[in-house]
């Protein structure tokens, strides 16, 4: 039997639900790449992207996922031989630390925690020791996916000033901006970077730098540079080198109307939503977890994040309610990946999402377990809708 026709939920860490509105956007002829309205469209998707990352620094566009944002990052501002330090706190800054390898720069990890954020004190220690000055970058995700961990940027920041220590700050926000507070300027971090796909709710393709003056100022010396992601041939006089060649138009025309989206409903809004949401999932994992079969993965309660939440179960296979959710009710949430696949779930609530997805999700979750038989505390629903209603009146 299932019940899943209908509008499905796709409640994945990544790629995120595209608006309509945002669909249609793409739906136009091809225009000219030299003259007229792409160039418009160009200036207001840099123009935008200046405004998510809270930036005065220089934004850039690329076709790719967010793994080609990280060899543009990587390329633009270091050299082979160049040393660099990963802050691990889960799954995707290692994997930045393996694209730095593969281009010849050395590699130093600082041990993490999945289940906790990057220790800014031990960043600190680690930086004070590097007398000489090795350490060219510093390299750190703010929420990781795969382990649903959300770090203190500001912290690291602190931590690195601390030191007294000229490495630059880079920070991977793919699965944080438009979901989270993130301010590039006002926290000094010297480079960032996100994708399209997740809190920016367009399709999966682009991806976004944005370089301040001592990222810029790198560039001048890196010796990894290469024709594709330079960003001295991208500040060339022609529009069609802001993209190396081609523009990618119709994902532009995407992007673009996402970015009117979010600034419709207004940055800080956008954060709330993300945050009572978050909040809501919480609660209701919590009241599941009291029958000792799963719990928050991150134990830290201020460092769990508000667009993934990570589930870790306990003597259970997560497998059959995944099945269960997706086959019967039409919701697909996430697996687990890295060091913790197979031993949980993973509840994307970023981008495009409201509180009716939502709270179906945590239905057909708390469906799926009765179904099942899997032991868990009762009353998770009304839990997230008790934190809703709390978080709604302390606003009003």
């Amino acid at each position: 039997m299932t019940l899943r026709n209908g509008k499905e939920f796709l409640m994945i860490p990544g790629p995120t639900n595209v608006p309509d509105e945002v669909l249609r956007a793409m739906h136009r002829p091809a225009v000219d790449i030299y003259e007229g309205p792409l160039l418009r469209t160009t200036d207001a998707c840099l123009a935008g992207l200046k405004r998510l990352f809270r930036t005065e620094g220089k934004p850039y566009i690329y076709i790719s996922n967010g793994h080609g944002a990280w060899d543009a990052a990587l390329s633009n501002t270091l050299s082979r031989g160049d040393k660099v330090l990963v802050l691990e706190s889960g799954r995707f800054a290692l994997g930045w630390g393996e694209a730095a390898a593969m281009s010849g720069i050395e590699v130093e990890v600082l041990p993490g925690n999945w289940r906790r954020p990057v220790d800014p004190a031990a960043v600190a220690a680690r930086l004070t020791a590097d007398t000489s000055h090795a350490i060219k970058a510093v390299l750190v995700v703010q929420i990781d996916t795969a382990s649903g961990v959300l770090n203190d940027i500001r912290a690291i920041r602190a931590a690195i000033d601390a030191a007294g220590h000229p490495a630059l700050f880079m920070v991977d926000c793919i699965a944080s901006l438009g979901c989270v507070p993130f301010e590039m300027d006002a926290w000094g971090v010297d480079l960032a970077l996100t994708g399209s796909q997740k809190g920016l709710m367009a399709p999966p393709g682009l991806a976004f730098i944005a370089a301040g003056p001592r990222a810029l100022a790198a560039h001048k010396t890196a010796g990894l540079r290469n024709s594709y992601m330079d960003w001295t041939f991208r500040d060339g006089p022609e529009h069609y080198m802001k993209y190396c060649g081609t523009p990618p138009e119709h994902m532009l025309f995407a992007f673009n109307r996402a970015v009117e989206l979010i600034e419709e409903e207004g940055l800080e809004a956008v954060w709330r939503r993300h945050r009572l949401l978050a909040r809501a999932t919480r609660a209701a994992v919590e009241v599941w977890g009291r029958a000792g079969t799963m719990d928050l993965n991150i134990t830290v309660p201020e460092a769990r994040s508000d667009s993934v939440t990570v589930i870790l179960f306990n003597g259970v296979d997560p497998a059959p309610l995944r099945a269960f959710v997706k086959d019967v009710c039409g919701v697909t949430v996430g697996g687990t990946i890295g060091e913790i696949a197979g031993r949980g779930i993973r509840i994307g609530h970023m981008g495009h999402v409201n509180a009716a997805m939502l709270l179906g999700t945590l239905s057909a979750l708390d469906l799926g377990l009765r179904h099942l038989g899997i032991p868990h505390g009762t009353g998770a629903v009304d839990a997230a809708l008790a934190c809703l209603t709390a978080d709604l009146a302390a606003s009003a």
